[in-house]
């Protein structure tokens, strides 16, 4: 079972966004839409009233969740998703990489060109048209397999040489272990010693995450990591960790000590949405309380 899955902001768009994704990716599939209420909303959500909420979707065996709302957080570079294309598993994955690349990256621009890299002999990084960031990469098929797809956490401005850190911390939190860590050389300079590339796992699932400088982009809710609890116990053990930021909690989101958003959530919220008044009450809460539903 996927417990975390990353949920990804998009500006009225998020339908239109898991049209193109499920219709390129392999194994692409929509799981499941939800709808805004069409009373009781918030002054700011007025024009969302019986739109779509949320889109749930599936991308090769691997869940997202696309939040359909306003303009509050433009997605960014901070978080991408690194796509593993293993010519041990795929006879065609060259050929496969190359066609992702050109859907992705019609009406998107490139932050890393598509060519060959020290660390793959195909790679390129695409800031898509809704902004959302993919890493395409030709895998060496030795040594252990990892997923096709794996979220990455880049660690710049305030976050910037905590990569080491936040793994520590999230291995520790969620019985996790870390896979690669490759770090800069002493020539490097400012950055030597900081994470080049890490891999690691939270609650079985596997994350990369990597140090940078010179970033003019941070960690934000743009793209929030949904953490699914078994009940109000496991939600209140989680959140005491995860908070870090009072300010930012807010109907079951919360902001860790690096920058990272997070929603702490129970397994049955679906459930939960479907009461009578669900919504008006989920809007006055900061940590979700189960019972409060009623």
């Amino acid at each position: 079972m996927q417990r975390i899955v990353p949920n990804v902001w998009f500006d009225h768009t998020a339908a239109e966004a898991a049209e193109l994704y499920t219709s390129i990716f392999p194994g692409g599939r929509v799981i499941g839409t939800q709808h805004y209420p069409t009373e009781g909303l918030l002054d700011f959500q007025a024009d969302m009233a019986g739109q779509v909420l949320t889109v749930e979707l599936e991308l090769a065996g691997y869940r997202l969740l696309g939040i359909n709302a306003g303009p509050e957080f433009p997605v960014n570079p901070s978080v991408s998703f690194l796509l593993n294309f293993d010519p041990s598993a795929d006879p065609q994955a060259r050929e496969h990489l190359d066609a992702l690349w050109a859907a992705l990256s019609d009406g998107g621009k490139a932050l890393m060109p598509l060519q060959e890299y020290p660390f793959s002999p195909r790679y390129g990084w695409v800031q898509d048209r809704y902004q959302v960031s993919w890493q395409l990469m030709l895998t060496n098929p030795t040594g252990e397999p990892r997923p096709f797809l794996t979220p990455s956490l880049m660690f710049g401005q305030a976050a910037q040489g905590r990569a080491a850190e936040a793994i520590d911390f999230y291995t520790s939190l969620f019985a996790g272990r870390t896979g690669t860590m490759a770090r800069y050389p002493e020539q490097a300079g400012p950055v030597a010693g900081t994470v080049m590339f890490a891999d690691f796992q939270m609650l079985g699932q596997w994350f990369a995450a990597m140090d940078a400088a010179d970033q003019d982009f941070t960690f934000d809710p743009g793209v929030s990591l949904m953490l699914s609890c078994a009940d109000q116990a496991e939600i209140d053990h989680y959140w005491d960790r995860l908070s870090a930021v009072p300010q930012a909690e807010q109907c079951g989101w919360c902001t860790d000590r690096f920058g990272l958003s997070w929603q702490v959530v129970p397994a049955a919220m679906g459930e939960l949405m479907t009461k009578p008044g669900a919504y008006a009450r989920l809007m006055g809460m900061k940590k979700i309380e189960i019972a409060a539903f009623g």
